[in-house]
C-alpha cells in the first residue's frame, strides 16, 4: 500500500488536527496548478500569487470548509472555487479603500455597465458580443467556467455550487441560444 494520503485524508488532517505535514503536501499538490489556471484569468503574477497564498492560508485557518458530501471529494474544484472568489475580490479592490472608490464610481456613472458587460460587450466577434450578453447570468456563469476556464462539469458545478446536471442542462441551454442567435 502507498503511502500517498487522499485529497480527502489532507484535507481531514489539517481541518482535524492543523497537520502540518498534510498541509505541505496539500499544498506542494495543488498550488502549481492553481497558480497556472489563476495566471489564465489573471496577467498580473503579483495579484495570482497573493490568491494562490490567501486560498491555502483560508485552508490553513480553517475559514474555508471543506465538505466530502457537499464537494463531491473534489479538493481541486473545491480549491479553484475559493481561489476564484478570491481573485474577483482581489480584482475588485476588497479593501475599503476599493469599496469606497466603487461606491462613488457607481454615483458617477449609474448607467455605466459592469466590468462583466463591458467585457462581454467587447467581444469583437460582431454578433457574438451581443448573443452573449443576452444570456442569462447563469447561463454565462456556465459558459465561464466550462468553456472559457476549461473547467470540467463536475469542476464547474462546484466552482457555481450547482449539481452537475444543472451545469449540463445550463451548458446546453447556453449552446442552443448561441446559436438561434448567430443563425
Amino acid at each position: 500500500m502507498s503511502g500517498t494520503r487522499s485529497d480527502g485524508e489532507l484535507l481531514h488532517a489539517v481541518a482535524a488536527n492543523g497537520d502540518r505535514r498534510a498541509f505541505e503536501e496539500l499544498y506542494r499538490r495543488y498550488a502549481p496548478w492553481l497558480t497556472a489556471r489563476m495566471r489564465g484569468r489573471c496577467a498580473d503574477a503579483g495579484i495570482v500569487d497573493d490568491v494562490v497564498q490567501e486560498t491555502f492560508l483560508a485552508v490553513w485557518r480553517g475559514t474555508a470548509r471543506y465538505r466530502e458530501e457537499t464537494a463531491g471529494a473534489d479538493a481541486a474544484g473545491w480549491l479553484w472555487r475559493i481561489a476564484s472568489r478570491r481573485l474577483v475580490d482581489a480584482l475588485r479592490g476588497a479593501g475599503a479603500r476599493g469599496r469606497l472608490r466603487q461606491a462613488l464610481a457607481r454615483l458617477r456613472h449609474r448607467d455605466e455597465a459592469s466590468a462583466e458587460e463591458r467585457v462581454l460587450a467587447g467581444v469583437e466577434h460582431g454578433d457574438l458580443a451581443g448573443a452573449l450578453v443576452r444570456l442569462s447570468p447563469e447561463l454565462r456563469a456556465v459558459l465561464q467556467a466550462t468553456v472559457v476556464d476549461g473547467l470540467t462539469t463536475r469542476e464547474a458545478a462546484v466552482l457555481l455550487g450547482i449539481p452537475p446536471g444543472t451545469v449540463k442542462t445550463r451548458a446546453m441551454r447556453a449552446r442552443r441560444q448561441l446559436r438561434e442567435a448567430l443563425a
